[in-house]
């Protein structure tokens, strides 16, 4: 079978990434697993977002579950998490593996994210966090959000997995939460192949995800006052072998180090190509079919979304038959695959038909789709897939 000539993605990772990986390989007895080039990398991303520390995982799914057990370490008797239905499954996971309660919001569909209106409603006395999604490259905040979680003193957690690069108010998002996740898998926007970053500017935070990244090892603190303190009240166990923590092995690679800190050089270029496409292509659809008023202030296109105005199932399954036909790879439900609570796995956590609640993550369930946006997407091809698009009777 021919590969589709519009594809979800293209490879990201240039001859100069990979020969930055074969040169040190070939230096003598390379180090391989977590060491130099892993803090190198979180110190280079630490300084392009803005924020005091980074951690690097294996995966954004484990920046996110470490996320949230950080979270139990403050609130130990748990409580409630609000999520938004559209995401991706390891937000809602993490949330459920870490001993806290899912609770869902509608989504704004401009933005994509959770909708600010509709968080108010849900804030109770057990609100422990709001767990927001950056979706598809747009920024899911609002100053009446963030004014709110901060006059309630409640913790704001960003994923912000598809969004690298996306801002609000001039300042990358990612750097106004308590803690940020983000991902650096294969599509995204740069990629150490499989990887994760966590971010924070509470110090606290950053020694207990360190060691929270490593088994729950005392010996990956950079604190010594900390490493003393827990010594010392410890003078029975090997200072090398003390697990402060039900820990997991999330660490990453020296090859993922070397791949993050060549990545990261044109990072901030990508999102600028991305950014022109998303222009062009919004400018270029029907927009009396499809949803085109999308708040791209800030945003770093992750992919083009394409989302009908009106339900129409029998124009969807025209328009799936005519970019199989064309080769126009797609996905439907846009972030995550769609309606997170009609999936099987939450049917045990919430009532059957809770997916009901929350119209607009039920339209783009089944009437929105999105399709590939990559830095090497030129604009012609870019306008040759509007043609497309706009060519389905």
């Amino acid at each position: 079978m021919a590969p589709p000539k519009f594809p979800l993605m293209r490879n990201n990772i240039l001859r100069t990434d990979l020969d930055a990986v074969i040169a040190y390989l070939q230096t003598d007895d390379p180090m391989l697993t977590n060491g130099a080039n892993v803090r190198a990398f979180e110190e280079a991303w630490s300084k392009w977002l803005g924020v005091k520390y980074s951690v690097f995982v294996n995966s954004g799914s484990s920046a996110n579950l470490l996320s949230l057990f950080i979270l139990k370490e403050r609130y130990p008797e748990g409580g409630e998490v609000i999520v938004p239905p559209l995401t991706w499954v390891s937000d809602i996971v993490s949330v459920i593996m870490a001993g806290f309660k899912p609770v869902f919001c509608d989504i704004n569909k401009r933005t994509l994210g959770l909708d600010c209106e509709e968080v108010k409603k849900k804030l109770t006395p057990q609100t422990r966090a709001v767990f927001i999604t950056h979706a598809q490259g747009f920024n899911a905040l609002s100053d009446d959000l963030l004014s709110m979680l901060d006059e309630k003193k409640i913790c704001l957690i960003e994923d912000v997995c598809e969004s690298h690069g996306a801002t609000h108010q001039g300042k990358k998002v990612g750097t106004f939460g308590w803690i940020s996740n983000f991902s650096f898998y294969y599509a995204h926007h740069m990629s150490t192949i499989e990887g994760g970053m966590i971010c924070t500017d509470d110090e606290n935070v950053y020694q207990n995800l360190r060691m929270l990244r490593s088994h729950g090892m005392l010996r990956e603190c950079t604190s010594d006052k900390l490493k003393q303190e827990i010594q010392e009240n410890n003078p029975d166990l090997n200072p090398e072998f003390i697990f402060t923590h039900a820990g997991f092995n999330m660490r990453n690679t020296e090859i993922g180090g070397i791949l993050g800190q060549s990545q990261l050089l044109r990072l901030s270029e990508n999102i600028s190509i991305r950014t022109r496409n998303l222009k062009l292509f919004l400018s270029g659809v029907d927009d009396n079919l499809f949803q085109t008023d999308f708040a791209i202030e800030g945003s770093s296109n992750y992919a083009f979304n394409l989302i009908l105005k009106k339900k129409d199932g029998e124009f969807v399954k025209r328009m799936m038959r005519h970019f199989k036909e064309n080769g126009v790879e797609f996905r439907r439900g846009s972030a995550g695959g769609g309606n997170q609570l009609r999936q099987p796995y939450l049917k045990k956590y919430v009532h059957c038909d809770e997916y009901k609640k929350f119209p607009i993550t039920e339209h783009i369930h089944f009437f929105g789709f999105y399709l590939g946006n990559y830095p090497s997407m030129s604009e012609s091809e870019v306008e040759e897939l509007i043609s497309l698009i706009n060519s389905i009777k």
